[in-house]
Formats: structure tokens, C-alpha cells, sequence
């Protein structure tokens, strides 16, 4: 059946339950699309087909997500696979059981085709490595898909799979997500377990780093949040919390286009005056708002992500010495000029970290969502480190603030298309909720969604692009 590839995740369930499709029929579409697309994406690193073959032909057509081809991060295990982080270091590395979420995703029907590219250790907005080389986006394939989530972005938006599940610990599911025009989620750590992930959500990582689900529509983010979502003892954060109904009456939302940090192109201020226009239009109060009380956040990430990930990483580099990929390499000269954290200011950090999040939770009793830019251009070309906006030189990490902003602070936020630039790139916008309210959020994105951007070219065709 021609056009398999282009169809949700959530439609390719009801056909395989209802009868009208085979999941044998569905996996086979997509590998052949994989087989036609994936050399000039690189998005996928190695392919379970004939595992997942032999599930299919056995597959007792039930589950939310009943034989659903889903591709997987390569951060994360998957039996079978090479678990390698894109890095020489772990070359080989071959997952001998499956993440948890990745077992919960199989319960449910889906059937795992294979794992995706990211950048070495994930230490990056672009995928990049020297065990795989470069991921291409599917619009443009001279510009990045981003990262470190971008194989798995670029897979999705080609249709060579049909969603699947990223990471995030500074906007590695959000940037993918924005880029190449797909939907995406970053919970609330421990809403999803992180149980099988490398490297691990531990001591100051664990407010940062997340998995999530990413898919072509919000719906099917929703199939696979709700597949993954649950307690599990392996995650630090682990929470026990049932899928919840939202409702959206009464709610408001406060948008912002500008943080202070970085402007945005004229197209991604749009895209987000859109959506907050689209939000009006349903009847949801909007007000244009920047929350108070979080100069500094910035500083924080830093601290973090950057100061304490040198702190993690330096055995790491040292034993790779010239094995280092280039944007591994790029990533650590920059982060050598910062110093490494002192414990008076790692406990100050620490203590500034939850006040801040004491006095934006306090706001969004008003608020509890926040609509803000993904980062401050469409998806960017190759090796590129900055960007002239508005006339302001914007550096990379500048850049990609307004994701780090719900990872200092722990919130769940959704991404979803709402504009293209004059090149032709989608744009996403973020939808900021507050700690464990996933529900609401994607509630907020799918009536966003529902309102605003038509693509020029469908995404399933998106790989036509030169």
C-alpha cells in the first residue's frame, strides 16, 4: 500500500488492530524507505530488521502501538544494538538488554527498527561523529538537524520511521524537534524513566537530563508518552504518577519572543505571535509576559551543564586523546576557557537553582504555560558556531537558551511546528508547562498545532530536498 510511511503512528495502530493493515506489510514500507533515504540522511546507524521481522510476523495485532515502526536514540540500549554514544571510545559497545522505556515500548506493540546518529557523548546541537559521520537534515541537507537528538529528528521527518524517543539535556529533543518540523517532548525528570541511558542522569545532571518521545504529530507523542511514562526504581528521579485527563478551560498563557539572551529571527518571532494568536483564537487567555525573576538562568546552565560536564568528561577525553571527533573537540577547547566549579559555588549554584524555581512556579500559578522561541534561527548550516540576529552576534550556546531554561529548571516542555522561514525550514515554537503536567502541555501544543503551519512539501517527501 503505497504512502505507508506518511502515516501516524496512531493510524498505523488502529489499522493493524482493526485487520486492515499487517504489521509485516507496514515494517517492510519503511525499511524500504530506509533503504532509499537513509544513505543520504545518515540518520540511521544500524537497522534490527531481521529481529523485528520475525516480531512482526508473530505480532498478536494488540497495543496502543501495535505494529508502529519506532527508531531509538543510540544513547540509549537496545538489545542487540551498538549502545555507543558516537564515540571510539564505546565503539563495539553492543546493548545487552533493553532500557526500560524501550521494553515498554515493545509491550505495547511497537515494533523497534533500529537506533539513531548523535553526536559523540551528546555534546552537541548537530549530529556528528567520527564512528558514523554527519547526520543531514531532510529539508536542506546542506544544514544540520540538529542535536544531539538529530538522527533520530531526521528519521522521523524523512518517514523512516514513525516516531521514536530522544534525550535531552539542553534542548537535544526541542532544536531536532524545531529543525526539522516534527513534534517532540522533554518531561519532567523521572516522569519517564532515564534506566538505560549513557551517559547516566546523576548528581547535577539529574534536573537535566531527560528521554522523551518524538513523533510527526502531537498525538503520537502523546501514544508514545503515555507507552514510556511510569515508575521505575533505575531512574534517581523516579516518580509514580498515573496518566492524567487535562483540561484547558481557564487556563492562560504568557508569551515571550526575547529572553534577554539571544533575539530571534523575524520568522521565529512570527511563528510564535502565531501561536499565541492561535491559543486566542480557541479561547485561552494569552498575554504577552516574561516571567521575572530569572536573570542569572543562564549563568546556571553553564554551571551545570558546561563547568560540571568538564568535570565528567575530562577521563573521558583523555583516554580518547586523538580519537576525539571534531565536535567533541570543538565543544571541549570552548569549554576548557570556562573553569571548572568550586563547592562554595556549586552549593550556591545549587541553592540559586531552586529559588528560581520557587519564584517562576509562583508565577505560573497565573501562567501555568509559557510559549516561547526554540532557540534564535531555523536550522543552521553544518559546523556553523554563530549567527548574525537583528544585527547582534549570537554564540552557539546563546543561542539555544530558551530550551536550557527547562533544564535548569526542571519543566516539561513540547515543541511543535507553527512557521516556515523564507528559505523553506520549518519552525517550532515551546510550550512551557509546570513540573508533571505533560498532559496539559501537549493539550496546549495540539491545539497550536491544529491551527497554523502547512508545510510546502509533506514530510514523508521531505527527502527530495537537495
Amino acid at each position: 500500500m503505497p504512502g505507508l510511511t506518511a502515516l501516524s503512528a496512531a493510524a498505523l495502530a488502529a489499522a493493524v488492530r482493526e485487520g486492515r493493515l499487517s504489521p509485516l506489510e507496514i515494517l517492510d514500507a519503511h525499511l524500504e524507505r530506509i533503504v532509499a533515504h537513509n544513505p543520504a540522511l545518515n540518520a540511521i546507524i544500524a537497522v534490527d530488521a531481521e529481529r523485528a521481522r520475525a516480531v512482526a510476523r508473530t505480532h498478536n495485532r494488540q497495543g496502543t502501538l501495535a505494529g508502529v515502526p519506532l527508531t531509538i536514540k543510540s544513547s540509549l540500549d537496545v538489545t542487540g544494538l551498538p549502545a555507543e554514544c558516537g564515540s571510539r571510545l564505546r565503539a563495539g559497545n553492543i546493548a545487552a538488554t533493553d532500557a526500560t522505556l524501550v521494553a515498554r515500548l515493545r509491550a505495547a506493540g511497537a515494533l523497534i527498527l533500529g537506533v539513531t546518529n548523535v553526536p559523540e557523548f551528546l555534546m552537541a546541537w548537530e549530529t556528528d561523529n567520527a564512528l558514523y559521520g554527519r547526520t543531514n537534515s531532510p529539508w536542506d541537507l546542506s544544514r544540520t538537524p540538529g542535536g544531539s537528538s538529530g538522527g533520530e529528528s531526521a528519521a522521523i521527518a524523512a518517514g523512516l520511521s514513525a516516531g521514536g524517543i530522544g534525550s535531552d539535556g539542553g534542548g537535544s529533543i526541542r532544536v531536532p524537534a524545531h529543525f526539522t518540523g516534527i513534534c517532540g517532548l522533554k518531561p519532567t525528570p523521572g516522569r519517564i524513566p532515564c534506566t538505560g541511558h549513557f551517559p547516566g542522569s546523576v548528581g547535577p545532571f539529574v534536573q537535566l537530563g531527560v528521554v522523551g518521545p518524538m513523533a510527526r504529530s502531537v498525538a503520537d507523542v502523546r501514544l508514545i508518552f503515555e507507552a514510556c511514562a511510569g515508575l521505575d526504581w533505575g531512574d534517581v528521579r523516579a516518580v509514580d504518577l498515573p496518566i492524567r485527563k487535562p483540561d484547558t478551560a481557564g487556563v492562560r498563557v504568557a508569551w515571550f519572543d526575547d529572553n534577554g539572551i539571544a533575539p530571534v529571527t523575524p520568522e521565529i518571532r512570527a511563528a510564535v505571535r502565531a501561536a499565541a494568536g492561535a491559543l486566542s483564537a480557541a479561547g485561552i487567555e494569552v498575554e504577552q509576559h516574561y516571567p521575572s525573576g530569572l536573570d542569572g538562568f543562564f549563568d546556571l546552565f553553564i554551571l551545570f551543564f558546561v563547568q560540571c560536564g568538564i568535570v565528567f568528561l575530562q577521563p573521558l577525553v583523555d583516554e580518547l586523546g586523538d580519537r576525539i571527533s571534531p565536535t567533541l573537540q570543538r565543544y571541549w577547547t570552548k569549554a576548557l576557557q570556562r573553569q571548572r566549579p568550586d563547592f562554595p559555588g556549586l552549593v550556591l549554584g545549587w541553592a540559586q537553582r531552586d529559588q528560581m524555581r520557587l519564584t517562576l512556579l509562583e508565577q505560573m500559578r497565573r501562567f501555568p504555560i509559557l510559549l516561547s522561541p526554540v532557540c534564535s534561527t531555523p536550522a543552521f548550516r553544518h559546523g556553523e558556531r554563530e549567527w548574525n540576529v537583528d544585527g547582534r552576534r549570537v554564540e552557539y550556546l546563546e543561542s539555544f537558551s530558551y530550551c536550557e531554561l527547562c533544564n535548569v529548571l526542571g519543566l516539561p516542555a513540547a515543541v511543535v511546528p507553527a512557521g516556515v522561514s523564507p528559505e523553506g525550514l520549518p519552525i517550532g515554537v515551546q510550550v512551557i508547562g509546570r513540573p508533571f503536567e505533560e498532559e496539559l502541555v501537549l493539550a496546549v501544543a495540539e491545539i497550536i498545532e491544529s491551527a497554523h503551519w502547512t508545510p510546502k512539501r509533506t514530510l514523508a517527501d521531505a527527502t527530495t530536498l537537495g
